[in-house]
């Protein structure tokens, strides 16, 4: 489905102090390109939030209400509820973006809008780079480039020689309108052009775990746990405490989870072999014997021997099949796509038979205690 066809379109941009950048990309989606957006969010400063509601939002002077107007746009969803300024870490709002704390803080604030505005799946988003400091720009097209969609575009709006930046020019008008130049040279501001030039970017949200898509996304936490998938993978297990660190992201598993992965693991990893998933109809006694091992003390714990009844003849293909499954799905949750392909039990076929192991070479395992913060 093409972007203008989705019921929610969201349109999102950066300013400083000049709030005409958000007229000017409107005109270039809405009039020339056929996207209208059904709301607008701003991200912007205090002083640039001041100056976006009296210019733009001015119940008789405000261009965005021109606009919609002279071009007979429909309803659009922006209001000074839909101007969000940038907040520090203590909700302090920010009336510039300079010092490496404020730029922090910017960043963390844009990462989350997008994360935000990116969640509902029949949304599509155009995120617009051009107003604001060049850091605003980049930070919001970066966090649409982590939490972005097939349907989430990102572009820069191109303004014709004269008028770009002109404090008086908001949009190409209908009717003639002369502006003038700090040299005086007067300007039409009906012969305008605008022009939205799109900008490819690669899409990484597979590779953000669901705790982050979920929750607060912090900008340079999500840019490291990106990162992590480029170097050597290392796996701690703690199959007392439930516990797996993996490229340092400590998550819980459940018992009979953690206990297959642990089984499996010390099974495959140093002696770099595979597992044989047994077939269908047949129990396989020792594979059953050595997971129980694993999970036994689980089984004093919760006084329920539920997930051991199954296994009395022995271990079989669904008991196996279903452990895998639920592992690779708990390693997508908690550390996206990406970064899971270290850590996967993967599965390949030789004759009539499946085999299962990971990529994890035994220096990359361990099987300890580990130490919360």
């Amino acid at each position: 489905m093409k972007a203008n066809q989705y019921t929610k379109r969201i349109l999102v941009a950066v300013s400083g102090l000049s709030p005409q950048i958000l007229t000017e990309t409107l005109y270039g989606l809405a009039v020339k390109q056929d996207f209208i957006p059904t709301e607008i969010h701003l991200i912007t400063t205090a002083e640039g939030a001041h100056r976006a509601i009296l210019n733009l939002l001015h119940q008789e002077k405000g261009q965005f209400h021109n606009l919609c107007h002279e071009y007979a746009l429909p309803y659009i969803d922006f209001t000074e509820n839909n101007i969000h300024i940038i907040e520090d870490a203590n909700n302090n709002k920010l009336n510039d973006i300079r010092t490496p704390e404020e730029n922090e803080a910017a960043a963390d604030f844009i990462t989350n809008k997008i994360k935000e505005l990116t969640q509902d799946k029949d949304s599509a988003v155009h995120v617009s780079i051009a107003g604001g400091r060049k850091t605003m720009g980049y930070y919001l097209g970066y966090a649409l480039s982590l939490f972005g969609r097939t349907q989430d575009r990102l572009s820069h709006v191109l303004i014709s020689e004269g008028y770009e930046g002109h404090p008086e020019f908001y949009y190409p008008t209908l009717k003639s309108c002369v502006i003038h130049t700090r040299d005086n040279r007067p300007l039409d501001t009906s012969k305008a052009e605008i022009t939205l030039a799109e900008i490819p970017f690669i899409r990484m949200r597979q590779d953000i775990p669901k705790r982050l898509l979920q929750g607060k996304a912090g900008f340079s936490d999500t840019i490291t746990l990106a990162r992590k998938a480029e170097i050597e993978p290392v796996l701690v297990v703690d199959v007392a405490n439930r516990l797996i660190s993996a490229s340092g992201e400590v998550f819980t598993l459940p018992p009979v989870v953690i206990s297959f992965y642990s089984w499996l693991l010390k099974q495959t990893v140093e002696t770099q072999t595979s597992l044989e998933k047994p077939l269908e109809g047949f129990y396989n006694e020792n594979y059953a014997t050595d997971f129980l091992i694993e999970y036994q003390p689980f089984i004093s714990e919760m006084g329920s021997k539920t997930t051991t009844d199954g296994l009395n003849k022995g271990m079989e293909s669904s008991f196996f099949t279903d452990r895998v499954s639920r592992i690779n799905k708990e390693l997508k949750e908690n550390l996206g796509d990406r970064l899971a392909q270290s850590y996967r039990i993967k599965g390949s076929k030789h004759k009539d038979s499946m085999f299962y192991a990971t990529d994890l070479l035994p220096n990359q395992v361990s099987f300890a205690t580990i130490e919360l913060n």
